[in-house]
């Protein structure tokens, strides 16, 4: 015998009217919306800028002190959003990124390839439109001075 099932006396087959039903709300990628929140976009654009030749690091050197001892506490881990704010709207995102520079790198040079690399890869990851990335080169790091961010370094001999 047949498995379907006849709705009310119009001896229409249920099933067929299930279909109709999926069919008609139209193309499934439009049916409900995607949110992207904030801390998204500030990993994607932190390891974006991180990747950069001549980035030594990100932020501030308050920010940078308290995140290398965030660093050292075990399962503190590092954070690549660091130096990274972005405000994220539904189709478009704005970001402001503090970077150190290493000695010797054109200051224009290294803002324009981080500039280029996040509009870049959060565009590519997200398909939301970067409308502005703001760059504020706090600090160049010299050959001699001490790295912060490296983990692992004693500080007291």
């Amino acid at each position: 015998m047949s498995e379907m099932a006849t709705h009310g006396g119009d001896n229409e087959p249920q099933t067929s009217a299930r279909r109709q039903t999926r069919s008609a709300g139209g193309d499934p990628a439009t049916r409900g919306r995607t949110t992207i929140a904030d801390g998204v976009v500030e990993k994607i654009a932190g390891m974006a800028a991180h990747d950069v030749e001549g980035v030594h690091a990100m932020g501030s050197g308050f920010s940078r002190t308290l995140g290398a001892v965030r660093d050292r506490v075990p399962g503190g881990g590092r954070t690549v959003t660091r130096g990274v704010k972005a405000e994220v709207g539904e189709v478009q995102t704005a970001l402001d990124l503090e970077i150190v520079v290493e000695y010797g790198y054109p200051i224009g040079d290294v803002s324009r390839a981080v500039r280029e690399n996040v509009i870049a890869a959060v565009e590519r990851m997200t398909s939301l439109e970067v409308v502005e990335v703001n760059i504020a080169v706090s600090d160049v790091h010299l050959p001699d001075e001490e790295d912060d961010e490296e983990p692992g370094q004693p500080r007291i001999q």
